[in-house]
């Protein structure tokens, strides 16, 4: 077991700081790497956090009847989910309740500025749904009224000047929707990226004005599974029986039944992937650190080869000189440690601040306290670890082999 004495601690720390320059390269090369695997996981932990919280709060009795085809709902034209096969999966046992989206593009002009974004045509009698499953509630201004016309609910984006357009537009304001004139009713709150909150909202029956090509032909539809029931079991007897009523043969379904836990799966799988590769590419630069850290070891052991002599001569023991050398390394590792978290907290801070200015909120970093313990610890450790070999070294040496170098 070592013995661990203040005047060991004392005369490692003199040992560094007499040579300021060296151990500082040394903690920069520990710091680069903690600082960008902290700013990482803290993203990726702050969104699995906001999947956790828009599914705790929409609910995971949710499914999504959406086109196989590529691109946004709606988008597919191989594809149209109809009234007849609302009301038919609406009969099946085990469906609460279910609601057809129309979805479009559409062009928006206001104040001579024309821009093009989706448009959500729905049943305003299940509002309530609506908001439910996209955890979203009407800002500022009122919802839509059943079967109201010329009336428009806007994304979250289109109150601010130059997020959208270079003026912002507010409650009771004039714009022109395919070229049709419309008063902005209300907003929604602020979804968390900028495709969902630069979304506009209308009746279904003004929606089937619009568009009289989709009437009865919805983009994608939601369903709400009975709390008894399990949603993926329930998925999978819809896909059945609608494929069935749809007359498609099975494995060449134009459509899928997506469960909110199967799309938090994809989700969350993606982002693992892309933190884990720039993790990866982080634990490179510890990597190079490690091996700074046993260089620069191994040079200390080379210049005080003559103390460590001295030392074993007036009767230290090898485990007092492997303790000083492991300290040493150590120390400079947790040091490095700490001002990587600092730093890292910082351009993670600055970095969510930036997303949540641009329109993505939900790139929003977490500093849980393990994240910032166990960067540090991990530091210390690797700090540790590399100097281990050199401190081996310097234990072993033999006291008149160590005061006859020179």
């Amino acid at each position: 077991m070592i013995k661990i004495s203040r005047d060991e601690i004392k005369y490692s720390l003199k040992n560094l700081m007499s040579r300021k320059l060296r151990s500082w390269l040394t903690i920069l090369s520990i710091l680069i790497g903690i600082t960008s695997i902290f700013a990482l996981v803290s993203f990726g932990l702050g969104i699995k956090d906001y999947v956790d919280t828009m599914a705790d709060e929409a609910g995971r009795d949710k499914l999504f009847i959406l086109a196989k085809g590529a691109g946004a709902p709606g988008m597919d034209e191989n594809f149209r989910f109809t009234r007849d096969d609302v009301d038919f999966v609406s009969k099946i046992k085990g469906v609460n309740d279910i609601m057809g989206l129309y979805f479009d593009v559409a062009e928006i002009e206001f104040k001579e500025q024309k821009k093009y974004s989706f448009i959500i045509g729905f049943d305003v009698s299940k509002q309530d749904f609506l908001d439910e499953t996209f955890t979203v509630e009407v800002e500022k201004g009122r919802n839509l009224k059943k079967g109201e016309l010329g009336k428009m609910i806007l994304g979250y984006n289109y109150q601010f000047k130059e997020k959208i357009f270079k003026r912002a537009i507010e409650v009771g304001d004039k714009i022109l929707l395919n070229g049709n004139q419309f008063e902005v009713v209300g907003f929604y709150e602020e979804v968390g990226n900028p495709q969902d909150d630069s979304q506009m909202y209308v009746t279904e029956e003004q929606m089937e004005l619009l568009f009289p090509d989709i009437k009865d032909e919805f983009g994608y539809a939601i369903v709400r599974a009975d709390k008894s029931e399990n949603p993926r079991e329930l998925a999978d007897k819809i896909e059945d029986k609608l494929r069935k009523f749809k007359g498609e043969d099975e494995g060449k379904e134009t459509f899928y039944v997506q469960t909110f836990d199967d799309f938090l799966a994809t989700f969350g799988a993606i982002i693992n992937i892309i933190n884990g590769v720039l993790v990866l590419i982080s634990l490179i630069s510890l990597v190079v650190a490690t091996v700074n850290i046993m260089n620069t070891m191994y040079t200390a052991v080379l210049e005080r080869t003559n103390e460590i002599g001295v030392m074993k001569a007036i009767g230290a023991q090898n485990s007092s000189i492997l303790f000083i050398f492991m300290f040493e390394s150590g120390f400079l590792g947790m040091v490095g440690g700490i001002l990587g978290v600092a730093l890292g907290w910082l351009i993670a801070k600055t970095g969510g601040m930036i997303a949540t200015a641009s329109g993505y909120s939900m790139l929003k970093p977490i500093f849980p306290w393990y994240l910032t313990l166990g960067c540090i610890f991990f530091a210390l450790l690797v700090g540790a670890a590399a100097g281990l070999l050199p401190a081996i070294q310097a234990s072993k040496l033999k006291p008149v082999d160590a005061l006859r170098y020179e």
